[in-house]
């Protein structure tokens, strides 16, 4: 169980700093992005864990990935659009 929490705190480390590097300008500030990886990834192995019990540990670290994804996910900012004037809009 700790080699499990240990891969998926890593993993969600690794997630967290992917999705800050692509996707800098819609999520918050990096602090914010990495603490919610790994403490999304944390949560994913308890629930994956929980569910399948113990010697599923490439299930666990998976299940702690698609969490820390879903709870990224969360984080983004809509992309900003260009408006258009209200001169052309008749």
């Amino acid at each position: 169980m700790i080699w499990e929490a240990f891969g998926s705190v890593v993993l969600g480390l690794a997630l967290s700093w992917a999705a800050a590097q692509r996707l800098a300008d819609r999520l918050p500030s990096r602090r914010a992005v990495h603490g919610a990886g790994v403490l999304g990834a944390l949560f994913g192995a308890l629930i994956t864990h929980a569910a399948l019990g113990p010697g599923h540990a490439l299930g666990t670290l998976l299940g702690a990935v698609a969490v820390t994804a879903v709870v990224l996910s969360l984080l983004l900012r809509p992309a900003r659009r260009l408006r258009r004037s209200a001169a052309t809009q008749t």
